[in-house]
């Protein structure tokens, strides 16, 4: 036997591994098993692919407080222990694929050559028994309690692979329950390429499903993977399957939960893979925060990840995947939307928040969505922004975000053959103010403003601006202006006009759950001449202008209340007001009989 030191440049670098390097001391196992597969893979590489039996065997001794790690791969000879375990932070990959470049790269999981080193998170000794698979090879037995001295000496094995033994220290014992290992190996090797077993008994490895083309999936394989994932949740609308080789490796799958009123967005919906290796649920940085409601798994071998393979360093590649993921996922919809425009239809209201938010926040994925924004119509009908236009004069979109599709001012657009886009989305607002910035159209809400369209010149009034002062003079509301004007339609009795931009501030503020009713001081009420309420008016301001006056009010207020213009703590007061404007309607004309 003969002692030597570690090859590091510090002494206390050790526990600084040991307590800082790993979040969690349960990565311990995933990075040993890696090493392990690791192993296996450069034989396969050596015998050509050939397949010999290969596994990986974990067993845990409660007695000797021991956990040991064990695969028939290609072993080590005491001049690659001394160059790749003695030498902290020497990856054996890179060396090893440097020889064999025809390799798969990807298939090496180590990379860093820190992963064995996670094992001193739990143990205050490892052992290691070594066999290397060249002929005349003896050998090797390794061990280090965590300083910086190890010995070597012969070892025991007598086949070609390895042996890692930990001996666990007093405060992680539990790791030594077999119950613990099992529900660990699930985590994070559920989808190993390398049999393992757990004392004597086999594991479950199953295929990825994103393995395998899209043509060749079922509906039922990727529900059934999907419940695998996400046992509690609701099966996802549709999916979308990645399969990409340049310029860089990526697989998975990406699926849109079922949204509904208990849903609740969760951060740990995307699972992270590394060569079929679990590295992370959080995954905030591949997906932009619009898509953050997707579930699935990806698994790439081009991922920078930190030097603990716990998350990632965000570098160009890291840009181009979430850009690639947005194009698939705008690919995926519009595909759909063309082909079979039905089913796009009948999950847009799962995915309408997600494609809206896109567009206002990508650039690149409005590009390529912006023809399949839809909207219903007032009457129902699902319609695009393009569709809208081929109808309307002035290449203007009338809107509404109210759904108010019985109200008078409704009826008076569709006796002008207008349809009206039902825009009542939290998000409609700004994405309406983004699509005029872009050129798209411009849009109107129809109570926005007072459209020619809706006025008749025919049956223009003469007296019109002395109704006008009457019924301002009946209201005694100092911000509200009083316009009599000839409209279209002689259902609508009057229409409060707000300015447009002042309303989208106010909405968009309302959004935000500020108090914005401040915003709008002015409303110009515009009541039609041609209406039977307002001809009344007319006929009795002379007569009886205290009749004339009342409903002037009334007027008023069946306008505030059809536009929803009252504040929720007013609405009682403003339905108490029309309660007594008819009383005393009432008790006039009953005095006057």
């Amino acid at each position: 036997m003969r002692q030597s030191n570690l090859k590091i440049h510090s002494e206390n670098i050790l526990p600084i591994i040991k307590k800082w390097l790993y979040s969690d001391r349960e990565i311990f196992l995933r990075e040993l098993i890696s090493n392990a597969s690791d192993a296996i893979h450069k034989l396969k590489i050596i015998n050509g692919g050939a397949n010999d039996d290969y596994k990986i065997s974990i067993t845990t001794d409660a007695e000797n407080k021991t956990i040991t790690i064990s695969d028939n791969g290609i072993g080590m000879t005491e001049e690659e222990v001394e160059t790749y375990i003695a030498q902290i932070a020497f990856s054996g990959a890179e060396e090893f694929l440097a020889q064999y470049k025809e390799a798969n790269k990807e298939a090496i999981i180590g990379h860093f050559g820190l992963g064995f080193y996670s094992a001193y998170m739990v143990s205050k000794l490892v052992d290691i028994d070594t066999l290397s698979y060249k002929e005349g090879a003896k050998p090797v037995f390794w061990s280090c309690d965590g300083t910086s001295s190890y010995s070597i000496d012969a070892g025991k094995r007598t086949s070609r692979g390895t042996d890692v033994i930990l001996h666990i220290d007093e405060d992680n014992l539990d790791f030594l329950e077999e119950w613990k290992l099992r529900e660990l190996l699930n985590r994070y090797t559920r989808f190993f390429a390398v049999p393992i077993e757990l004392n004597g008994i086999a594991l479950g490895n199953g295929e990825p499903l994103w393995l395998k083309s899209a043509s060749n999936c079922t509906d039922e394989e990727y529900l059934e993977f999907y419940r695998n994932f996400f046992p509690t949740d609701p099966d996802p609308i549709f999916w979308i399957h990645l399969n990409v080789d340049y310029p860089f490796k990526l697989q998975g799958i990406l699926y849109f939960p079922k949204l509904d009123t208990n849903f609740e967005p969760k951060e740990k919906t995307i699972q992270l893979f590394c060569n079929r290796v679990f590295v992370s649920d959080h995954c905030r940085d591949i997906l932009p925060n619009y898509l953050m409601i997707l579930r699935g798994a990806i698994d790439s071998p081009d991922l920078p990840l930190n030097v603990s393979r716990s998350s990632l360093q965000i570098d160009k590649n890291v840009r181009q995947l979430s850009s690639y993921i947005s194009k698939k996922i705008a690919d995926r919809l519009t595909g759909l939307f063309r082909t079979e425009k039905e089913r796009f239809l009948q999950l847009w209201p799962d995915i309408e928040m997600v494609v809206k938010l896109g567009i206002l926040n990508d650039d690149k994925f409005f590009e390529k969505m912006k023809e399949v924004l839809v909207w219903k119509k007032d009457n129902g009908d699902w319609t695009s922004i393009s569709e809208i236009l081929e109808k309307t004069p002035e290449s203007k979109v009338f809107y509404s975000t109210e759904d108010q599709r019985g109200a008078a001012i409704f009826e008076a657009y569709r006796a002008k053959g207008i349809e009206i886009m039902m825009a009542n989305n939290t998000v409609d607002v700004p994405l309406i103010n983004f699509l005029e910035e872009k050129g798209i159209a411009q849009f109107q809400r129809i109570d926005g403003s007072l459209d020619d369209c809706l006025l008749d010149a025919s049956r223009e009034a003469a007296n019109a601006s002395s109704l006008a002062d009457f019924i301002s003079a009946a209201l005694k509301e100092s911000e509200v202006v009083v316009e009599a004007k000839s409209l279209s339609s002689d259902s609508l009795p009057g229409l409060l006009v707000l300015d447009e931009k002042q309303r989208r501030a106010r909405d968009y503020f309302t959004m935000q759950k500020i108090n914005a009713a401040h915003i709008i001081k002015k409303k110009t009420l515009v009541v039609n001449t041609n209406n039977k309420l307002i001809q009344a008016i007319e006929r009795l301001q002379e007569s009886q202008p205290e009749v004339a006056a009342e409903i002037s009010k009334g007027v008023y207020g069946l306008a505030l209340l059809s536009q929803r213009e009252v504040e929720p703590k007013d609405y009682e007061q403003v339905i108490s007001k029309q309660t007594q404007i008819l009383e005393k309607l009432s008790s006039l004309l009953v005095s006057r009989e």
